[in-house]
């Protein structure tokens, strides 16, 4: 999607972006990739349900949502909660990096509710939230079955 590419390149440009090429989100999709099927999946659903959205802010605050920048897989006490705590620390380097909007921060620090408790405020929030959730499950799932799948078919040739 153009309208994707057009902010990654910006934010590359601009910030520290590149940097989530480096850390693991899940299974083997890194934090970069994740973040763009997560801007990609909150756009294929607005326009889905038809919801008239700041495309702008949605884009950017799906990029940048776990712009938390380390590898919380590392065994290290800071890491301990990052489910909780990790949407305040991408905030705070989005802040650092960009001119962050209220929406985009909406959407940043609330994309783990209910991990999180309070809810999100913006429609553009909730789909991000919505379409974190969706890419979570399928980045997380998927491996697993393939390799399931593998094991049968491999065993169904004996």
């Amino acid at each position: 999607m153009e309208r994707v590419n057009d902010r990654i390149k910006i934010l590359e440009e601009n910030g520290r972006f590149k940097e989530t090429k480096k850390f693991i989100q899940h299974g083997d999709i890194s934090v970069y990739e994740h973040s763009i099927l997560v801007a990609k999946k909150s756009l294929e659903l607005a326009e889905k349900f038809n919801i008239d959205v700041d495309e702008n802010a949605l884009i950017r605050g799906a990029l940048l949502h776990d712009y938390f920048l380390y590898d919380w897989h590392e065994k290290d006490d800071s890491h301990k909660w990052h489910g909780f705590f990790h949407p305040m620390k991408a905030l705070k380097n989005a802040i650092i990096d960009f001119d962050i909007s209220e929406i985009e921060k909406d959407i940043i620090k609330k994309h783990m509710f209910p991990l999180t408790p309070i809810p999100p405020k913006t429609k553009e929030a909730w789909l991000v939230c919505m379409a974190d959730k969706i890419c979570a499950i399928k980045e997380t799932i998927e491996p697993r079955y393939k390799i399931l799948y593998n094991t049968v078919k491999r065993l169904a040739t004996f």
